[in-house]
């Protein structure tokens, strides 16, 4: 299942969407979460027993990690999150523009159930 990235505002939504070049069209879904142990990479202490910091996880060059070794420090730091039965990542934004508290929540465990439900919100059937 691939990865979901959900953001905590709409500002931090559309900065995460559109972080190179002129906006671009964009569609917001709100979701319904319930969402048991996700891992805070806010939490500087958390952060540095996985062997990063904040500097790391906003390093630009993760292509050229990729290109380089086949895998960049954020990947493999996801990949043993997962290991570890994680079903997500709170991440900080570090998108143009984002301020302190802005944050994605990426997922990589979701379905309908506990203890990784998620819930698309569309009661007026806009999307159908």
């Amino acid at each position: 299942m691939p990865a979901l990235y959900a953001s905590t505002s709409i500002l931090t939504a559309l900065r995460e969407a559109n972080q190179v070049g002129d906006l671009q069209p964009t569609t917001l879904v709100a979701y319904r979460a319930e969402i048991e142990a996700v891992f805070d990479a806010g939490d500087a202490t958390s952060l540095a027993a996985m062997g990063l910091d904040a500097a790391a996880l906003a390093d630009p060059k993760w292509r050229d990690q990729m290109r380089d070794h086949g895998e960049a420090h954020t990947q493999r730091f996801a990949r043993e999150l997962v290991a570890q039965s994680y079903n997500g990542l709170l991440v900080p934004s570090f998108a143009k523009g984002a301020v302190a508290g802005d944050s994605n929540l990426v997922l990589w465990r979701w379905g309908d159930a506990a203890p990784s439900r998620l819930e698309l919100i569309d009661d007026e059937h806009r999307l159908g």
